[in-house]
């Protein structure tokens, strides 16, 4: 079964300046033709003028969870300082939680992320923090996610207060064992409060050595050893990047490491916005994300994120959409997803809006008219 989406206004591909005029066919869930005209197709969707995208790619997210912090919110937003511990909040709620509530939680965002054109998601464990609850966290996020990322070094858990040293030893052991055979990634979280950067090296390695790929969560509060294990461990995303130093950038900027900038996160808390005009300057390779999760940032939307960074983050309307969709897939170190050439997965986001400019200039607005993924409609 083939489609044509036809009468486009402007097709973004990623591939070369946006097309005017153009079509799409979708083939076999894979892109098969790109150009102008009309070409035959089993079924047309006709585009009435709108502007047609690739699917959003969200390259960091925490999905299986319980409960919500809505309180620790209103109380960032009187005055209080976030932290990393409010992470132990939500690993109460998603230990005591059943796998069925936990499954249905996370087609629900999944869900809520489609209808809002994201079409590829990648997500984390590291609200169970435990050898059987991270296993099962994986098991879940693999039933629906794209990507999954074993993240058993989020935080240290309770029962481990005072000894983080042998936390990691049972992540980089035990976890890892039980944990990589569910994952495509391994993650960590390399900042005060957390994992410093031997401990973060540990987990990377043992990781590594278990077949995953790195990434890492660095310089979300302030400036640290995040970025730099991140470059040396070879790792495809060094993701927040709020606090760089001039060293910071030139490593970023000299390596594969894509920086992996997440708005709303600083939105939910107050923190200083991430210069992606320094880093886009500097040659770093930038994707945005939406960080979901429901402490930090409880927001599932792509289309905040790329308004965020145009406005407070010194990103053009191109170059915020670039990073929400290709930048996201080589912050995954895909090819398929992230452009609509020939041979790529039919991920196709119809805008209800004749430019891609839109998605910032329109802020908060619904705008997604219809959504593909691998070649079958969903929106």
């Amino acid at each position: 079964m083939s489609t044509v989406i036809s009468n486009i206004g402007e097709l973004v591909t990623n591939e070369g300046e946006p097309l005017r005029d153009a079509a799409l066919v979708l083939e076999n869930g894979r892109v098969a033709w790109v150009g102008q005209g009309e070409p035959a197709a089993d079924e047309r969707f006709d585009a009435g003028g709108r502007a047609v995208l690739p699917g959003f790619v969200d390259s960091h997210a925490h999905l299986v969870f319980a409960g919500e912090r809505a309180e620790e919110f209103a109380a960032r937003m009187s005055g209080r300082p976030y932290a990393a511990g409010g992470i132990r909040t939500t690993v109460a709620k998603t230990r005591a939680a059943s796998d069925e509530e936990l499954r249905k939680n996370v087609r629900r965002l999944v869900d809520e992320m489609a209808r809002q054109g994201t079409t590829c998601v990648e997500c984390k464990s590291g609200y169970g923090l435990t050898v059987e609850q991270e296993a099962r966290a994986l098991r879940i996020a693999g039933e629906v996610a794209d990507e999954v990322t074993f993240l058993g070094a989020h935080v240290v858990p309770k029962e481990f207060e005072g000894d983080t040293q042998g936390y990691v030893r049972l992540v980089a052991t035990e976890m890892m064992a039980a944990c990589a055979p569910h994952a495509k990634w391994v993650d960590v979280f390399c900042e005060r409060g957390a994992f410093d950067g031997d401990q973060a090296r540990e987990v990377l390695r043992a990781g590594i050595d278990a077949g995953l790929m790195a990434r890492v969560h660095a310089n979300q509060l302030g400036y640290g050893d995040g970025v730099r294990v991140a470059v040396e461990m070879g790792a495809a995303a060094a993701d927040h990047c709020t606090f760089l130093s001039d060293e910071d950038v030139e490593a970023l900027a000299g390596s594969e490491t894509v920086a992996t900038l997440l708005p709303g996160v600083e939105f939910s808390t107050r923190q200083p916005y991430p210069d992606a005009r320094r880093l886009i300057d500097a040659g770093v390779t930038v994707a945005l994300a939406t960080d979901c999760n429901p402490g930090s940032c409880y927001s599932s939307s792509m289309a905040f994120c790329i308004a965020v960074a145009v406005r407070d983050m010194k990103m053009t309307p191109s170059e915020a959409v670039w990073a929400a969709t290709a930048g996201g897939a080589r912050a995954l170190r895909r090819d398929d997803v992230g452009r609509l050439g020939v041979g790529a997965r039919a991920d196709v986001l119809v805008l209800d809006a004749p430019s891609h400019i839109h998605l910032a200039y329109r802020p908060g607005v619904p705008q997604v008219a219809a959504v593909w993924k691998a070649g079958e409609r969903v929106v």
